[in-house]
């Protein structure tokens, strides 16, 4: 076989086998939502109580993508991401034979460190294997995971937690355990299958890492060149003296803010304040994510097409229409059901365009395959920080002010976001040839 020919094959297989490896993190996530009304239910535990839970979790996951994203980069992706599969798979399992509420915290407390490993990880071997030039496209097709992977895993659970078909003895903790089998057969298939990057299986590696030496690190007017973050404590250093990856870094947090209040939220306030059947608001609410995948494909394609592989201006411009979306929506929902349908539908489409873009992408630009995972677990960490705080906004808005105040409240966080990247609107990574053509920021 062609070399040619072997590294497409592997390509397709490493999108492929990755983007499964994500998708079924969700399996160990999204299972939580569903078991927390049962976990009232048969165990008697308040509100409150499970919320701290879910606390611990959010801040592990959020602290814990700094952390990851940079041993990533050290160790490679197979052994960190490896291993965080196998631990959340053995606390999934635990999660399913523990019930006190204090083995419920630990366990959601290293739980969410696992499932931290993820998308740092995944991103840097995606990096590993695909151009600058060509990741628009194959990140926008490769970031539905979390969103189709999702919706999935949230059907897969409640199947397991409520249908008494298999194992009825098991009760509610089915929820916990049949996710965390399914997800050892998928860590199994990424271990065995994923190879870090080309040169793991007699391949050249991309040419960007040849390229690497003129990233520009810090300010990108700067005229002398800096090397590419590498390993270790340098990579921090460079990251961190890097423009770029701040400004992405404070624009995911206002839009991981808004993306967690919809997500978690929506079923409530469609109850609340359209009366909404709890049915009809969860059917409905979950077009946010069904139909929003379909703008980080549009995000891709804009990236590539469009705007030559620059990311913030298309960034920039979804976030003004997921502005103007949230400011339609009050209206739009007053019509009737098919008008909030479709209103949610466009806000789920441009929030996860940016989405997508900008944690994957962007991310993989800045940091290039050497330190694109330390680059994206750090624009992560900082944008879950917004997903921590979510709860908090919702509910004080809505409480003193109503649902629609809130809307609102997106609408200027948006354009706060939108602003933000749009500092960087010509900005193009250092290590691009032809580099001279293109301007920087002023």
């Amino acid at each position: 076989m062609s070399e040619k020919r072997s590294r497409r094959n592997w390509r397709y297989r490493v999108f492929a086998l990755t983007w499964l490896t994500y998708a079924g993190f969700y399996l160990c996530r999204k299972n939580i939502s569903v078991e927390i009304p049962l976990l009232q239910r048969h165990l008697g535990y308040t509100t409150d109580q499970l919320a701290q839970v879910v606390f611990v979790f959010s801040l592990l996951y959020a602290t814990g993508n700094f952390v990851f994203g940079i041993l990533s980069d050290r160790f490679g992706a197979r052994v960190v991401v490896g291993t965080g599969l196998f631990v959340v798979v053995g606390i999934n399992i635990l999660l399913g034979l523990q019930s006190s509420l204090f083995a419920l915290t630990l366990l959601a407390l290293v739980g969410g460190a696992g499932q931290a490993t993820g998308w740092s990880g995944l991103v840097k071997t995606m990096a590993c294997w695909f151009k600058r030039e060509e990741r628009g496209v194959v990140m926008g097709w490769w970031g539905t995971n979390y969103v189709l992977g999702g919706s999935a895993a949230t059907v897969f659970a409640t199947f397991a937690a409520t249908s008494h078909t298999f194992f009825p003895s098991l009760g509610w903790r089915r929820g916990f355990i049949f996710p965390a089998v399914l997800l050892f057969c998928i860590a199994m298939i990424f271990v065995f299958g994923v190879p870090n990057k080309p040169s793991d299986v007699g391949l050249a590696d991309i040419e960007e890492e040849v390229q690497d030496k003129n990233f520009r690190a810090g300010d990108e007017r700067s005229s002398q060149p800096r090397e590419t973050p590498g390993r270790g404590s340098g990579a921090v250093r460079e990251l961190l003296t890097h423009r770029a990856v701040w400004v992405i870094g404070v624009m995911y947090f206002f839009l991981e803010l808004t993306r967690y209040s919809f997500l978690f939220w929506l079923p409530l306030y469609m109850t609340e304040r359209l009366r909404y059947s709890p049915g009809d608001a969860g059917y409905t609410s979950s077009l946010y994510e069904l139909v929003g995948f379909l703008g980080a494909i549009v995000a891709g394609y804009a990236s590539e097409r469009l705007f030559q592989s620059r990311r913030f201006p298309v960034g920039c411009i979804m976030l003004c229409g997921l502005a103007a979306a949230s400011l339609m929506q009050p209206y739009l929902a007053s019509l009737g059901p098919v008008f909030n349908a479709i209103g949610i539908s466009m806000i789920g489409i441009m929030t996860y365009g940016p989405d997508t873009l900008m944690s994957g992408a962007a991310a993989q630009d800045i940091g290039s395959a050497r330190a694109a995972a330390t680059a994206a677990g750090f624009i992560d960490g900082i944008g879950h920080i917004g997903e921590i705080a979510s709860p908090f906004l919702v509910a004080y808005v809505t409480t003193r002010f109503g649902w629609d105040v809130l809307f609102y409240i997106f609408v200027l966080l948006s354009l706060i976001g939108a602003g933000i990247l749009a500092t960087h609107w010509n900005y193009v990574p250092g290590h691009v040839k032809n580099q001279e053509s293109v301007s920087t920021p002023g």
